[in-house]
């Protein structure tokens, strides 16, 4: 069985203060380290897993520049057996150009199971796992917490809102986005990653791939970045009930709630 994954590094954005940069449409990220995404992780785990269970091949794959491959390494370390990297060079790729590049080297390589996070938490944005999905025409699944492969098939339980789930099976191959907690991801040692640099990390560019000036044109583009507005502390209302009473209903009149 041929299992790729699909990660993405993403900017460790805790106990940091942002700052928007000049161009005011991302945040300044020259100081940022970069990890990988954390439902990637739980992705990987996922992979390798079954691997282990079933045999067969991870592939770890991601759009991005040079340092980008250290979370390649990391994902080798982990149990996957090679990776590759596309590079975007001088395009920056929306959710669209990613998934498009994907679907090319995955078309290229043939696959069984195709796995993603459920979203990114940079942008907090999931449409990639969607769309490579439909540019591969293949069935897939959001929202993954729990899988079971058979004999061409995988039977998937997915979680709907309001704590409802669903339990369905799909046929192979598929696309499943995978949602945190449904493992443990294993801890990646320092030497691990060392060894790692002995499996193969491909790298392809762009016009290595069958993409037409169509296919390289972002749909979606970032217009503003900015911070939420300074609002006023609380306003504390004290008195007995009925004075209170009479304090929330002005303050819902100023703020044009009720007349």
């Amino acid at each position: 069985m041929d299992i790729w994954v699909c990660v993405k590094p993403v900017p460790m954005t805790q106990e940091v203060d942002l700052r928007i940069d000049a161009s005011g449409k991302e945040i300044d990220k020259s100081r940022l380290a970069y990890v990988m995404n954390e439902w990637d992780s739980y992705a990987v785990e996922e992979a390798v897993l079954l691997k282990e269970q079933s045999g067969g091949n991870v592939t770890v794959v991601t759009v991005g520049e040079k340092p980008d491959e250290e979370i390649l390494w990391k994902c080798l370390a982990m149990g996957a057996d090679k990776a590759v990297r596309i590079d975007p060079g001088a395009v920056v790729p929306d959710g669209y150009l990613i998934s498009k590049a994907l679907s090319e080297v995955l078309r290229q390589n043939g696959c069984d199971l195709v796995f993603t996070g459920v979203q990114a938490n940079d942008h907090n944005e999931g449409v990639v796992g969607s769309m490579l999905a439909e540019h591969l025409d293949i069935s897939h699944a959001a929202v993954v917490n729990s899988l079971e492969v058979g004999d061409g098939t995988a039977t998937v339980r997915v979680e709907l809102e309001g704590g409802v789930e669903e339990v369905f099976t799909l046929e192979l191959p598929a696309l499943l986005s995978i949602q945190t907690g449904i493992n443990e991801p294993r801890y990646v040692s320092i030497l691990a990653v060392r060894k790692a640099h002995k499996k193969e990390l491909e790298v392809f560019a762009l016009d290595d791939l069958n993409l037409s000036e169509e296919d390289l044109s972002p749909r979606t583009a970032i217009e503003e970045i900015f911070e939420s507005p300074q609002t006023g502390g609380a306003k504390m209302i004290e008195g007995g009930l009925h004075d209170i009473a009479e304090g929330i209903i002005q303050i819902l009149k100023e703020k044009g709630v009720m007349e």
